[in-house]
């Protein structure tokens, strides 16, 4: 992670790319190091906003692609777990694309939007969105601790 942070908003990038496709990886870690170091706020919500889509729109187009064995491979996702989430959101449409930063489920919805060949456009959309909100908050959060303890 400190490797990521000495690379200020490239790093960022990065690691909120990677924390929306394949790894098990904790951006905000990386974006809260960075912020405390000093980068400007704008140009961190923007990295880390735009990583984390491109890599939501990766888990998308994986799915978009139908290839089960990707799906299983690359981004290890319960195929059973995936068919459930599919269900659902098969039920309230490419807008449900917002939820794509919950951790846990983020990545089923990204490939079940994908599988469904719901529209690219509200899906982008819809998950900038959500993302966006998400580091929003993350950041204003870190910034009222950094002012509570005294920073």
């Amino acid at each position: 992670m400190e490797f990521l942070i000495e690379y200020g908003y490239i790093g960022v990038f990065v690691a909120s790319f990677l924390a929306a496709t394949i790894l098990p990886f904790s951006s905000e870690v990386v974006l809260t190091g960075v912020l405390l170091g000093g980068s400007a706020y704008w140009p961190c919500m923007f990295a880390a906003t735009i990583g984390n889509v491109l890599g939501g729109m990766t888990c998308y187009w994986i799915g978009k692609i139908g290839k089960i064995e990707w799906i299983k491979k690359y981004l290890r996702l319960d195929i059973k777990k995936l068919e459930r989430i599919q269900a659902k959101i098969q039920k309230q449409g490419a807008w449900i694309a917002f939820f794509v930063f919950l951790p846990g489920i983020g990545d089923f919805i990204a490939v079940g939007l994908g599988l469904l060949r719901a529209n690219v456009w509200v899906v982008a959309i819809a998950m900038l969105i959500g993302k966006a909100l998400r580091y929003w908050v993350w950041m204003e959060l870190v910034y009222k601790v950094q002012q509570a303890v005294g920073g």
